[in-house]
């Protein structure tokens, strides 16, 4: 972002071990960047929509969403956020150890701004999240906050 502004990252994801790596590597980016984790779909809406433990947060720019959280799924988290007028124009990267072909045909239809699987292997990892940043942070242009 311009002007030394931080971008705000919403990580959705259930897997602890997941979420501390893609931490770490959001915090050797060059880009200013604060990542806040929720580990169920539940806590993803109220955050967004600064219920409760939420209130003070920070306005979102981007969301990395897994699909398969407890509580309430990703697919409809998707479906929420993109539904709601405050949310939509937020970028939802969906990342998740899921393949199917049914989920990225639904990802996509439900405005997913891209949909990545997650490697199996640990140093694919840590290069599409290294990628990550060139291409969010770098080179695209995020909308402006308004939530």
């Amino acid at each position: 972002m311009e002007n030394g502004l931080i971008n705000e990252v919403l990580l959705v994801e259930d897997n602890p071990a997941d979420a501390h790596l893609i931490q770490e590597i959001f915090e050797e980016f060059e880009v200013k960047t604060h990542i806040t984790i929720v580990q169920d779909g539940v806590d993803a809406i109220d955050y967004l929509n600064k219920n409760g433990k939420f209130k003070d947060r920070d306005c979102t720019s981007i969301i990395i969403l897994d699909l398969n959280l407890p509580k309430k799924d990703g697919r409809n988290v998707l479906k929420e956020i993109k539904m709601d007028e405050k949310f939509r124009r937020i970028p939802v990267i969906v990342f998740t150890t899921s393949n199917s072909e049914q989920d990225v045909m639904n990802s996509y239809y439900d405005y997913a701004s891209a949909f990545l699987s997650k490697p199996a292997d640990f140093d694919e990892f840590v290069s599409l999240i290294k990628s990550f940043e060139d291409f969010w942070f770098k080179w695209t242009t995020l909308p402006k906050c308004k939530n």
